[in-house]
Parts: C-alpha cells; structure tokens; sequence
C-alpha cells in the first residue's frame, strides 16, 4: 500500500519550516521571481482597453484669457414631502394621579409628556451635575419613578410609559 497522503495544511507547515532555512537572499529573490510571474498573467489576461471618445473629449479647447467659464446648469432638486409623524405618538394618552402631580390630568401625547417632564427636570434643577444622564427624582418623580431616587434619562421613559392609559 502506500504512503498516506497529507493534508493541505500539513503540506503548508513543511513548505514554511524549509523556507525559513534558506538564506534571505534567496527568498527575496524568489519572491520577486514570483512577483513578476504574477504581474506577467495578470497583463496577458486582460487585453488592453481603448476609451470611448466621448463629446467633452472632441469639444475641449482651449479658454482665452478673460473668457467666462460655463456652467453646467444643476438639476431642480426634487421637493420631498413633509415627514409625517407616527400618529400612535400624538394619539391623547390619559396620565394616572402620580404622572398627573407633574403634566397634569388632561389628555396629552407621549411626546408632550415626556418634554413637560424634561421641563419639570430642569425648573427644578433634577438633572445630576457629574453625570448628565441620570435624573435625581424628588417626591413627586420618585413616586412615578416606582420608588427609585435615581434615573438615567433612558429608563425614565420607560417607567413613565406605566403611567398612562
């Protein structure tokens, strides 16, 4: 029978450990020898393309002194329409008594709720003076914030959400 036949990666690890033995001249100059022979097939496979003359290329002379340039005229840019907002969000939502102690009772969207909260946040100085992100909750949020004395500004919206119907 005969021999066993390596794998592909076997065959690599060989080929490394006798390239490491030979002298440095005699890999670059391999290298290079394989370089070229690359580069060589490359360019025998590809035959070499001829540019299209186009009209700019036969129309171009040359400009006198003090001529005005021409230029190409831009396209009307195309008006898009007004983005519309997503109608769940303006839809009315009605804040229980906890919420209601700081937007109020009436009717509102998410939207206004959570920017009349950031008002609240900011009359009366909530927002933590290290870190930017957490809310410090005084009575009236801690009682919307299920108990907790401090929120980041990303939590608190989804704790509000519990609040409204």
């Amino acid at each position: 029978m005969g021999a066993k036949r390596r794998t592909k990666a076997a065959r690599k690890r060989t080929k490394k450990r006798t390239a490491a033995r030979r002298p440095a001249k005699r890999r670059a100059a391999k290298r290079k020898r394989r370089v070229a022979r690359t580069k060589a097939r490359r360019t025998a496979r590809k035959p070499a393309r001829r540019r299209k003359a186009t009209r700019t290329a036969k129309k171009r002379t040359t400009r006198r002194k003090g001529a005005k340039r021409r230029v190409a005229k831009k396209k009307a840019a195309t008006k898009r329409a007004k983005r519309k907002p997503n109608p769940q969000f303006m839809k009315p939502v009605q804040p229980d008594a906890m919420l209601a102690e700081v937007v109020g009772s009436k009717p509102i969207p998410r939207t206004e709720i959570t920017k009349k909260l950031w008002a609240y946040i900011k009359k009366n100085g909530l927002q933590d003076k290290v870190n930017r992100r957490m809310i410090n909750a005084d009575a009236a949020l801690k009682a919307v914030f299920g108990g907790k004395t401090k929120v980041s500004m990303f939590e608190m919206t989804k704790l509000v959400s519990k609040h409204v119907k």
